[in-house]
């Protein structure tokens, strides 16, 4: 099992920035493919990046392209969502995922393990 707690969500003006993190318990972080997704109230959960232990990054395409960096940190058990330049298009439940595979997948149905969310409000 793998627990997942997110924290650095909150409100924040257009413009702005917010870093998250995610820290994991459980298994060894260093083979662990973490994610991060995003739910806007009455929307899908979608994907925003991905990074696989074995190296490598993915993010979605046009969404957040140049604008969230995802990074992990092994010593720290942590992998963190860098968002800068928020929009209030960008309102939303934010939840970090992990899967055991190498792929940096980007289906919620690749995931096996979930953390709780942590809300970010940009306001304008």
């Amino acid at each position: 099992q793998v627990q997942l707690v997110e924290s650095g969500g909150g409100l924040v003006q257009a413009g702005g920035s917010l870093r998250l993190s995610c820290a994991a318990s459980g298994r060894p972080f260093s083979r662990l493919t973490m994610g991060w997704f995003r739910q806007a109230p009455g929307k899908e959960r979608e994907f925003i990046a991905a990074n696989s232990w074995t190296g490598g990054s993915k993010y979605a395409p046009d969404s957040v392209k140049g604008q969230f960096t995802i990074a992990r940190d092994n010593a720290k058990n942590t992998v963190y969502l860098q968002m800068n330049s928020l929009k209030p298009d960008d309102t939303a439940a934010y939840y970090c995922a992990a899967r055991g595979g190498t792929y940096a997948a980007s289906a919620t149905s690749d995931y096996d393990y979930w953390g709780q969310g942590t809300q970010v409000t940009v306001s304008s």
